[in-house]
């Protein structure tokens, strides 16, 4: 994918609108200096069709230059909203796996700084494809005053372009180090602003992370950075040159091997000096448009773009809960993940389990047992690399796959909490939720109008209460809550044990929660227990009389 792909993927038709606008205004351009030329050689035949004739042309290039800017600033706006939609929409339908091995500061890096490289860079594509265009037809004029002159002229543009080209690669391969560079910015960035509390209270770790981590990065990219544009000013500067050098050519050493009409030679130092305002104006876009490309060929590596690796379809009844389903069934799945500090895989299965409608399932193990990967496999966030998953005996696959998340409501350890009930519909939804927020003594703290909270800075275990919250609203038939109640205090996790998950039990959802409280485990109909990947124990609970 390049930037014009990009620009006739959005509208061809306004594109080829706005060119033809484009050539019109730098045809209207060299129509104007030859004007001026003949004006200054006293060749005009009437003073009255001279001057209309000028206005005429103003008024034409004005226009054509107008609509053509218009035409390709809506078009390059309209490209940028669009990769911005898809690159989101890209991200949300991609395996939550391989957005993982990416990094959360891959992504930002991408969704942040490459786009707006490339919104910058679209943003000045129209004013370039006129300067462009006013190049050509001024080209074109030189070639009507004289085949040689047109000769010379085009020698040195390929010159220029060759001598410029040559830098030009360098420098691009300069500046994709420069962009590689942004990437461990962005995640030193992350711990800034994630890590804060860690580094404040550690004075030797924070000035060894300021020094050998974000500064060292910092500066290779201020250095791959400043050699890359300074190859383009060089660049720039050899070519600005070049212009000058075929003027002085044209005036003092062609006239004494051919002789040239001094007429000729005057419009061809005169149009050549007006060119050099547009090829400027070209050359300085280089650096830019080397960025975007780079930034390009960035968000294409990491699989964000256009062509989307996901297979998953989404269906029309993606959206229909199976209320009265039966038996979700799990045969032999088995998922593996590298571990980069045992530096070994970790393989979670072969899994089988069954859960049915209306159970209180407790879900436990030592950390890294795989209670968690286990959850995102339960609810189809991970694909299984082996074995299958059954929904009252339909086959869960890439078809229905989109559908089989929509039945679970999900709180996990890392949860994330909206301030407004994004997809949630309903007339009584804020008595609802006022309802909510009283049972889970949130009334004093949390007000909601029209479907938003009026605050989400609170505490994390009120936050999490947020997020059963909206869980609740959901309601779907089956619910898994990942350590819930480690962050509550002994009181309301009192609440959510032995009210909150009865009372979802006895709707008929069926709830698995992932605990280590085993003073409430009496509470459970089944109790799985996970050992370094594997189903260790299933068994049956017997409840307390």
């Amino acid at each position: 994918m390049n930037l014009i792909r990009l620009l006739l993927h959005t509208s061809s038709l306004h594109l080829s609108l706005a060119v033809l606008a484009g050539i019109l205004s730098g045809g209207t351009a060299a129509g104007l200096i030859a004007l001026i030329n003949t004006t200054l050689n006293h060749n005009q035949a009437s003073k009255t069709i001279l001057i209309s004739s000028f206005v005429g042309l103003c008024l034409l290039r004005l226009v054509a230059n107008f609509i053509s800017q218009v035409l390709l600033i809506k078009i390059s706006q309209k490209a940028i909203l669009n990769l911005r939609i898809i690159l989101s929409h890209r991200i949300l339908t991609s395996p939550l796996r391989q957005l993982e091995k990416i990094g959360v500061h891959r992504l930002l890096a991408v969704l942040i700084e490459d786009i707006q490289t490339i919104s910058n860079t679209i943003i000045i594509i129209p004013f370039l494809c006129i300067n462009i265009a006013i190049v050509l037809a001024c080209l074109i004029y030189l070639g009507c005053l004289s085949k040689l002159i047109l000769f010379i002229g085009i020698s040195f543009m390929f010159l220029g372009i060759f001598s410029y080209s040559l830098p030009t690669m360098k420098a691009m391969s300069v500046l994709k180090l420069a962009r590689e560079q942004e990437d461990k910015l962005f995640k030193h960035f992350r711990t800034v602003t994630q890590g804060t509390k860690e580094l404040k209270l550690h004075r030797q770790r924070q000035e060894a992370f300021l020094s050998e981590d974000l500064h060292r990065t910092a500066l290779s990219s201020r250095y791959y950075n400043v050699v890359g544009m300074s190859i383009f000013a060089a660049a720039a500067s050899w070519g600005q040159i070049l212009f000058f050098i075929a003027i002085g050519l044209l005036l003092f050493t062609i006239p004494t091997i051919n002789k040239i009409n001094p007429t000729i030679l005057s419009a061809y130092a005169l149009t050549t000096i007006y060119l050099i305002s547009p090829l400027e104006y070209i050359m300085s876009t280089m650096p830019t448009i080397t960025k975007a490309l780079v930034a390009l060929k960035k968000v294409e590596s990491l699989g964000l773009s256009l062509a989307s690796f996901t297979k998953e379809i989404t269906e029309k009844n993606s959206l229909i809960l199976n209320k009265s389903w039966k038996c979700l069934e799990l045969v032999n799945i088995t998922h593996s993940y590298y571990q980069e500090r045992e530096e070994s895989n970790f393989i979670l299965g072969p899994i089988n389990l069954k859960f049915s409608q209306g159970e209180l399932v407790f879900i436990l193990g030592g950390n890294g047992s795989g209670k968690s990967t286990l959850a995102k496999l339960i609810t189809g966030l991970y694909i299984p690399e082996t074995g299958k998953i059954y929904l009252d005996g339909k086959l869960i696959n890439n078809q229905n796959l989109e559908w089989y998340r929509q039945q679970f409501s999900v709180v996990f350890s890392d949860f994330y909490l909206f301030d407004r009930f994004l997809g949630l519909d309903g007339k009584n939804l804020d008595f609802q939720t006022q309802k909510y927020l009283i049972q889970l003594q949130l009334d004093h703290k949390v007000k909601v109008n029209n479907g938003v909270l009026s605050t989400t800075d609170l505490s994390q275990g009120q936050r999490k209460r947020l997020a059963l919250l909206t869980a609740y609203l959901e309601d779907r038939p089956i619910y898994i809550f990942d350590e819930w109640a480690s962050d509550q205090d002994p009181l309301f996790k009192e609440i959510f044990y032995t009210q909150l998950l009865p009372e979802l039990k006895n709707k008929g959802k069926t709830v698995l929660v992932i605990s280590h409280d085993d003073q409430y485990f009496y509470l459970a109909d089944r109790i799985i227990k996970l050992e370094y990947g594997q189903v260790k124990t299933e068994h049956l609970n017997i409840r307390k009389e």
